[in-house]
């Protein structure tokens, strides 16, 4: 089979496409045509060495989606044929940039009838990680309102919808070519991040203060999650650009009792069981992931450098 690997850590132009052998499952793992493997930032983390993967050559792709070819002697809750959707990859298991993936049962979910593999491949991380910072870290309540950072990302426009879908209002920030579609995705306020009185006018959206935050930048809004939260307001931490984040002024923190939750998504437990819960989401059309763009096995490079450099609404995925 084809399938983009890494020989050695390095910019893009260390992906190459490597002719090796299909894979086997395990007694635990299903082996999978892929469809489609969603283009992540952290695809490229590992890539640069920033992140460390298991081992060298390594084919990258945190997600991926397709139709189960071959099950380990172990597997009894999936057969050949079936669609699934899968996540937890490219770190300690080869990844999906490639024409077929094995996966353990516990990164795997099954995938509705009717949802496509194109979209499904792209959703994974985004969606898991916005299901565990709004639902299980942040503990989003219906009619609580919710302050999403970014609303044109990957994960910004699946927590909108999924926000959305927990009954919360739902205020995000992006650019404004964006903000109609975001409204269409869910969100009740969409404001422009660019303006000067930001702050003034989540508040005002919020009556008075916001109940959850999810914030991917945190060295440049902790202090602001802070100032715009309610009295015991909840900020979830999901990512930022610089390591070095704190606190301008703390008073705003401690005179609301504010909590504050700091997550990866690499340590979920068990991946398939948020996993699940977006597949059904998507299965119900709850849940949309926007592929802005298509990308085959060798533009795997060019797809990497998109992720990171151009502006976008939603997801990249490699196709192959």
């Amino acid at each position: 089979m084809q399938a983009v690997r890494f020989h050695e850590h390095g910019d893009a132009s260390v992906l190459q496409v490597d002719e090796i052998p299909d894979p086997t499952p395990a007694a635990d793992e299903v082996v999978i045509a892929v469809e489609s493997a969603g283009v992540n930032p952290v695809d490229t983390y590992f890539r640069s060495g920033a992140y460390e993967p298991f081992t060298l050559p390594m084919i990258p792709g945190v997600d991926a989606a397709g139709t189960v070819e071959s099950v380990g002697e172990g597997v009894e809750a999936y057969e050949n044929g079936d669609r699934v959707i899968a996540t937890g990859l490219g770190k300690d298991q080869f990844g999906g940039y490639a024409e077929r993936v094995a996966v353990p049962t516990d990164r795997l979910a099954h995938l509705p009838d009717g949802v496509d593999l194109i979209e499904a491949g792209a959703a994974g991380v985004v969606a898991v990680t916005a299901w565990r910072a709004l639902i299980d870290h942040g503990g989003l309540r219906p009619t609580e309102h919710c302050l999403i950072h970014g609303g044109s990302g990957g994960v910004g426009h699946a927590a909108v919808q999924i926000a959305a879908a927990a009954g919360a209002t739902v205020i995000t920030t992006a650019a404004p070519e964006y903000h109609d579609r975001l409204a269409a995705l869910g969100a009740d306020v969409v404001l422009d991040y660019k303006r000067d009185d930001l702050a003034d006018a989540v508040v005002e959206a919020a009556d008075g203060g916001v109940d959850l935050t999810v914030d991917h930048r945190l060295d440049d809004y902790f202090q602001f999650d802070a100032d715009v939260a309610a009295h015991e307001g909840r900020v979830v931490g999901i990512g930022e650009n610089d390591p070095a984040i704190g606190l301008e002024n703390d008073g705003a923190a401690r005179s609301k009792d504010l909590q504050v939750q700091f997550m990866s998504m690499f340590n979920t437990p068990r991946l398939a069981d948020p996993l699940a819960r977006v597949a059904a989401l998507l299965g119900e059309d709850d849940l949309q992931i926007e592929v802005a763009e298509t990308y085959a096995l060798d533009e795997a490079a060019a797809a990497q450098n998109a992720v990171l450099d151009e502006s976008f609404l939603g997801k990249l995925a490699i196709t192959p």
